[in-house]
């Protein structure tokens, strides 16, 4: 190779260095951060309700209604409040440029956790200009570092809880790679020790909490070997201070196969892996619940905790005329998670078996994301009718 590249190789080492500094800054932030937030000392829990765009406010008006039945008592008491919180539309994050608008954002911040509807990221090809994807962005602003997805199916023996790591891998620089040249991209992954470790310790905590006796290793670190590699080393140190526990570990890619070998996936239990991975294995997972549709997923951090539907926006729906047929289950499902997250075991309990009696066993009521299935609000009210 002659010289002719001098130029390009420097200006992208700048900005890899620009890169490594910020990452740097993030590693020291989240190793001097505070201990997770006691929801039961709190006096009021403020929770966020964030419609979204497409879908998005049609599903959670559902999840707050059926919420709102839920914790009547907490909310007439005060112990719980809702508060709205506009502004995550498309055209509103396009109109300021910024993936959360600052004033939006701040809103959240005054909350203690989010329900928060689909949103949209614009992709080459829409009419919308690139800005980064307001998940990804909450997930760095709030420090949300685990994404936590649940998956049953009991006609099957599935039972699976994936903790996804949130914050970094192939997503913590996503929007930051370099073109070197024309014929050259570049994009990075992102592996630290603590935030690592923290997915790592809170997926085996789970497990323990709730006799899963059982944690599964998922990485591609017979190739990545640097960040896969670390990530692997870190969660099996972490899992030698749970000796009840099996720990196993699998390539991604062979994982995506054993979830669809009936004789091999009861025996999964509680996954832990990188960002990447974890985002494309939920959406497989997902499908033998009933899709994505009907997935809900938390991402929980020490201070702030989000909760959401897996899928998007679905703005085709809105464009055809079919968003009052728009499936409730993905938010309701994420709302069960939040109940617990707060502390409100029994609601959750009682939430999560209306779900399964609804999906699963009456089954009276379909939803098709057509005329030809119940509509949004009529499954709402079956769930809450089931409470």
């Amino acid at each position: 190779m002659n010289n002719q590249y001098e130029n390009e190789i420097k200006a992208a080492s700048a900005k890899f260095e620009e890169l490594l500094r910020g990452q740097l800054a993030r590693v020291e932030k989240i190793n001097a951060a505070a201990d997770f937030v006691d929801y039961k000392s709190l006096p009021c829990i403020t929770i966020g309700v964030c419609g979204g765009d497409g879908i998005g406010p049609i599903i959670t008006a559902a999840a707050e209604k059926v919420l709102s039945h839920l914790l009547a008592d907490k909310l007439a008491s005060g112990k719980v409040k809702f508060r709205e919180i506009e502004g995550l539309t498309i055209e509103n994050r396009v109109k300021h440029m910024q993936a959360i608008p600052d004033d939006v954002l701040a809103e959240i911040k005054s909350c203690d956790v989010i329900l928060k509807g689909p949103t949209t990221t614009p992709r080459a090809g829409d009419p919308w200009p690139n800005i980064e994807s307001a998940n990804v962005k909450m997930r760095k602003e709030l420090d949300l570092f685990a994404n936590v997805r649940p998956v049953k199916v009991p006609d099957k023996g599935i039972d699976w809880t994936f903790f996804r790591e949130n914050t970094e891998g192939s997503y913590a620089v996503g929007s930051q790679g370099v073109n070197v040249t024309d014929d050259l991209g570049v994009d990075f992954v992102v592996t630290t020790t603590e935030g690592t470790r923290r997915i790592a310790r809170l997926a085996y905590e789970y497990a323990r909490a709730n006799g899963k006796d059982r944690v599964s290793i998922v990485t591609k670190a017979n190739i990545i070997k640097t960040t896969d590699g670390k990530f692997l080393r870190l969660c099996k140190e972490i899992a030698a201070e749970y000796p009840e526990i099996t720990t196993d570990e699998w390539f991604i890619d062979i994982m995506t196969a054993k979830l669809v070998d009936e004789k091999r996936r009861t025996d999964f239990k509680v996954f832990v892996l990188p960002n990447l991975y974890g985002d494309i294995i939920t959406d497989e997972a997902a499908e033998f619940q009933g899709g994505v549709g009907t997935a809900g997923s938390a991402n929980i951090g020490k201070r702030y905790a989000m909760f959401e539907a897996i899928h998007g926006s679905a703005p085709r729906m809105i464009t055809e005329g079919r968003g009052k047929f728009a499936d409730p289950c993905s938010m309701l499902r994420a709302s069960v998670l939040m109940l617990s997250h707060i502390g409100f075991t029994d609601e959750a309990a009682r939430l999560e078996r209306a779900l399964d009696f609804c999906m699963f066993e009456d089954k009276k009521m379909q939803i098709t994301g057509r005329d030809t299935g119940c509509t949004t609000d009529e499954f709402t009210d079956y769930v809450i009718a089931q409470l």
